[in-house]
């Protein structure tokens, strides 16, 4: 007879692989026999009935200080289900590890001791044919093994869903990135660091939504069909309406809706949502992305960048409990105040340009020698503003590693922001840099509706000239802005991207639970 105090000894090596379409095969035979045996009125085969009253790291928090004798003297029993990952049968009595949806040391896993004489000889033999993803529900005493593992003590086991298709190979997981992502539900099952991931993010995000409730903002929704795609320079996906005849586009940003709330008198308005832009996929970009957009009313860009650095820092502290971290090896501090530069600043201080940093021609022979033509980029054409940008993205955006708010964007590429009093050819804009990647677009809102229609006219132009991520002319928001929009400053803030650099990520899609992927063929 086994000892429940014994270790579960060694995992032997795993066998040579068996043919996935025999095996998925041979679990439908045995789901079969059980849908025959309740067919004879012996149980159920999808039973629903069970309540657990424990978590595994439930048990690990309040009984693993104690010891052995201890917790046999308080008698502990719990009722306890989850996936089965592992299982060792061991003649009249065996073990198998069951993981479930929390998370702590123990990874949410909690050993289980089965034997014959507890829970009947019928229901052990069943038992031993139980296959590794099964999900199976326990109920036992509490104990502790000669090697210190909590462990329960079964005195009833059921199968409560049959798994049909084998896991992975526990000694290699899945080695296919894009399997990971298609398939994330095995992802998920798999990798215990996958599952913490995903939490980090939830926790970060719903801390974020407390951070802006907390400080005077109403979390709003607004559409995600448009009739005009606006809000962003961004190339939409389009949809038909059948009930109103009419082509619609998918949301690329909630910008436009939420400034009319401005307009309509809420002072500070919030959402986290869904954006969806026809662009390119990349290790940074997905087409449907979430983002989280506010506007505060009587703040500037000044004021929306001390409130941007405070919120990244309350999110990676809710995320992670730490604003020293690392990204890819490297230290990333997001304690120390945030830079903040203009374009022309960032410039100088990143790259030997020198006076030529404000000389146009300097400038265009500089990005012709990085690559650019004039029939592609327009050079000649662009004002000084525009190329200093061009030239900031192609020499300076990859050496911002630490947080740096990057301000004073041309008005031409910002044609919903105010323009700077001192300077007209530049806007009250910022955009936030970490790790040389932008994750924060924020602004002092164009509150002129005059101004505005003329900005929507070049953006049309812009699009009649083959710009097809130039903005449609809105007009019933510029119809809004003629009511009167208070002073206002608005940023949007890149989700997916935050959650990259909060849990050390190298791709938007290890943070994103189900991406953008090619249809299997």
């Amino acid at each position: 007879m086994s000892d429940p105090q014994a270790p579960v000894s060694a995992a032997v090596p795993s066998p040579a692989p068996q043919d996935e379409n025999q095996l998925i095969l041979e679990r439908r035979e045995k789901l079969k026999a059980i849908r025959q045996r309740q067919a004879e009125g012996h149980g159920v085969a999808f039973p629903n009935d069970f309540k657990p009253t424990h978590k595994a790291e439930e048990l690990f928090a309040e009984y693993d200080s104690h010891s052995t004798e201890i917790l046999a003297s308080m008698n502990v029993t719990a009722k306890v289900a989850g996936r089965m990952m592992l299982k060792r049968v061991m003649g009249k009595a065996s073990f198998c590890t069951l993981q479930d949806a929390s998370f702590g040391p123990s990874g949410g896993r909690i050993q289980i001791y089965v034997k014959g004489d507890d829970v009947g000889a019928e229901l052990y033999a069943a038992f031993k044919h139980w296959d590794l993803g099964d999900i199976v529900a326990a109920e036992g005493t509490v104990f502790k093994t000669k090697t210190g593992e909590l462990s329960l003590h079964a005195t009833s086991v059921r199968l409560l869903t049959k798994s049909l298709r084998p896991m992975p190979d526990k000694f290699h997981g899945i080695n296919d990135q894009e399997v990971k992502y298609r398939q994330r539900y095995i992802d998920l099952m798999m990798d215990e660091s996958t599952r913490k991931r995903f939490v980090a993010r939830s926790k970060a995000v719903s801390g974020l939504r407390e951070f802006m409730v907390q400080h005077g903002f109403l979390e709003v929704e607004t559409p995600m069909l448009h009739p005009i795609p606006g809000g962003a320079n961004a190339k939409p996906f389009t949809t038909h309406h059948n009930a109103l005849d009419q082509q619609m586009f998918l949301r690329i940003a909630p910008e436009l809706y939420l400034k009319r709330l401005i307009v309509g008198g809420f002072d500070r308005v919030f959402e986290i949502n869904r954006n969806f832009r026809n662009e390119g996929i990349s290790v940074r970009h997905n087409p449907e992305f979430t983002m989280m957009e506010f506007y505060a009313a009587y703040w500037n860009y000044q004021d929306l960048m001390s409130f941007t650095e405070a919120l990244v820092r309350d999110a990676a502290i809710k995320a992670g409990d730490s604003l020293h971290i690392t990204y890819g090896g490297k230290p990333v501090d997001l304690e120390a105040p945030f830079e903040r530069l203009t374009i022309v600043e960032a410039i100088a201080k990143y790259t030997d340009a020198g006076d030529g940093v404000n000389d146009a021609q300097w400038l265009i022979n500089a990005l012709r020698k990085l690559g650019m033509t004039e029939a592609k980029h327009n050079l000649s054409t662009r004002s000084l503003a525009s190329l200093q940008v061009l030239y900031f993205e192609e020499t300076v955006e990859e050496k911002l590693w630490n947080p740096t708010f990057i301000c004073e964007h041309p008005v031409e590429i910002s044609p919903l922001a105010r323009a700077s009093d001192s300077n007209p050819e530049v806007t009250e804009r910022f955009e936030l840099y970490i790790t040389g990647r932008e994750f924060g677009n924020g602004f002092s809102e164009l509150n002129d509706a005059e101004d505005q229609a003329a900005r929507f006219k070049s953006q049309v132009d812009a699009k009649d000239s083959g710009d097809d991520e130039a903005m449609h002319y809105d007009h019933d928001f510029v119809r809004a802005l003629e009511y009167g929009m208070p002073p206002t400053g608005g940023c949007g803030i890149g989700i997916d991207r935050l959650m990259m650099l909060l849990t050390d990520s190298p791709s938007i899609r290890d943070i994103i639970l189900f991406p953008a992927l090619r249809r299997e063929a």
